[in-house]
């Protein structure tokens, strides 16, 4: 089957969570004040917290990633609480290979929310739905080797450390090589 052709929600839910695919617009304001509340513990390891964005350039990622949902390239789910509805973060499914089929899973959390259990919450609700509905038969999680917080997402819900790749990466900042790490659940 095409992969224009799969019937993909935009939104899941979890006992605690709303995960919705990126609006056509007005997204970008919620998620820049996430990044900025956050941005200390971003910048450490994600390449695009290098520095602040503005709203703008916000904005323009998310409607790139709304079109990327729409041509089934890759999956980026906002993270909301049900009932207070905060903006939490975000995971989503990237490097989409209809062929295998296989992707990898990304996610960041606003540091304010962390250490609750929402991101293992989404992550492992991503992962259900990866599997059983999309029919990948094979997730990533890949990580840097000393973000022990991210490697816990993985590790808690059954992936497999199929190895680490020794000088992968360049660090966020791009100073220094890194090791990665490659978690898989097929």
């Amino acid at each position: 089957m095409h992969q224009l052709l799969f019937d993909i929600p935009f939104q899941l839910e979890t006992e605690r969570l709303m995960l919705r695919a990126p609006r056509q617009s007005g997204d970008g304001s919620i998620v820049n004040e996430a990044i900025k509340d956050s941005y200390n513990e971003l910048k450490a390891w994600l390449p695009f917290a290098q520095q602040l964005p503005s709203i703008e350039e916000t904005e323009v990622n998310l409607r790139k990633a709304h079109i990327n949902f729409l041509k089934r390239e890759s999956f980026r789910f906002l993270i909301f609480n049900k009932v207070t509805n905060e903006f939490i973060g975000v995971t989503s499914f990237e490097g989409v290979n209809w062929n295998i089929p296989k992707c990898e899973i990304g996610y960041w959390v606003n540091t304010k929310f962390s250490r609750n259990g929402y991101m293992l919450e989404a992550v492992r609700e991503l992962t259900k739905f990866g599997i059983n509905h999309l029919k990948f038969k094979r997730i990533e999680i890949r990580c840097e080797s000393t973000n022990l917080k991210s490697r816990s997402i993985p590790e808690k819900l059954g992936f497999e450390l199929e190895g680490t790749l020794k000088n992968d990466d360049l660090s966020a900042n791009g100073i220094k090589l890194t090791d990665t790490c490659i978690y898989a659940i097929v």
